[in-house]
């Protein structure tokens, strides 16, 4: 009974940290580009009480094996980068990436980070920026007398200045892809950073080498579905109590025994 109870008990902590990333996930469905996120879960070691195979009677040999388990646990948590829906702003600092990459985002220490989130602003200085102020990499900076930006598919950012008939070239975005992306590490504020399980960095210009294009004037939906995420709570709901019962019935049985005269 004491095995119960805590077999029991593990199943509540793994429906517990389904209940919180089912929260997160809903918390953020109208955050810009945010990626839903999924827990993986395994079951723990087994207690074995009669090996498959083993002689008990005459060397009759019987033929399945006796083993007791011990609960569950939750060992990943999976980041699920489908394509959101393109939601249309008008702005011209917008972007959406049509496929694979990711934006490069220059950190005040230096390093870089990536993100989906293509709402872009503009700095007191010019550089185009992330909503948080982070500036993109390559840095671009949009001059002054700049009447109107366009930014094509495959990254080439130009202006129109005032008094200019043809537009002046500013820069190139470049994206970054990963061969595994769920090993990114999320930071908040719609980033990630790179770690040996993500591997390096593959930069390209948008629309090569596996990378998505751009399309102005639109930013990515998250792709949270809120009924899917309802139907997942009543699920793990559900389960977290039928383990409270078990650890509930559990006891009970061992009062009984205890009782016992």
């Amino acid at each position: 009974m004491l095995n119960a109870m805590h077999t029991a008990a593990t199943g509540m902590s793994a429906q517990q940290r389904q209940i919180d990333t089912i929260a997160n996930n809903l918390a953020n469905v109208n955050t810009t580009a945010f990626k839903r996120t999924t827990m993986e879960f395994q079951d723990l070691i087994y207690q074995k009480l009669q090996e498959a195979g083993a002689s008990l009677f005459r060397g009759v040999e019987v033929p399945v094996q006796l083993q007791v388990g011990h609960g569950t646990t939750v060992v990943a948590s999976n980041r699920q980068f489908a394509q959101g829906d393109l939601v249309e702003t008008g702005n011209p600092l917008d972007l959406v990436i049509e496929g694979n990459g990711f934006l490069q985002i220059r950190m005040p220490d230096g390093e870089i980070a990536y993100t989906r989130d293509g709402s872009l602003k503009l700095s007191a200085d010019g550089s185009i920026v992330t909503s948080s102020g982070f500036r993109i990499e390559p840095d671009i900076a949009v001059p002054d007398d700049a009447s109107s930006i366009s930014i094509s598919a495959d990254g080439v950012v130009q202006a129109f200045l005032h008094g200019e008939d043809f537009p002046v070239d500013l820069g190139e975005l470049v994206l970054a892809r990963f061969i595994n992306p769920n090993g990114l590490a999320a930071q908040g504020r719609n980033l990630f950073r790179r770690t040996p399980a993500s591997g390096e960095p593959l930069l390209a210009s948008p629309g090569t080498q596996g990378v998505g294009t751009l399309r102005q004037g639109f930013v990515e939906a998250s792709n949270v579905e809120v009924v899917n995420e309802m139907v997942n709570m009543i699920m793990a709901q559900r389960a977290y109590e039928i383990s409270s019962k078990a650890i509930q019935t559990s006891d009970e049985m061992l009062q009984l025994a205890n009782n016992l005269r």
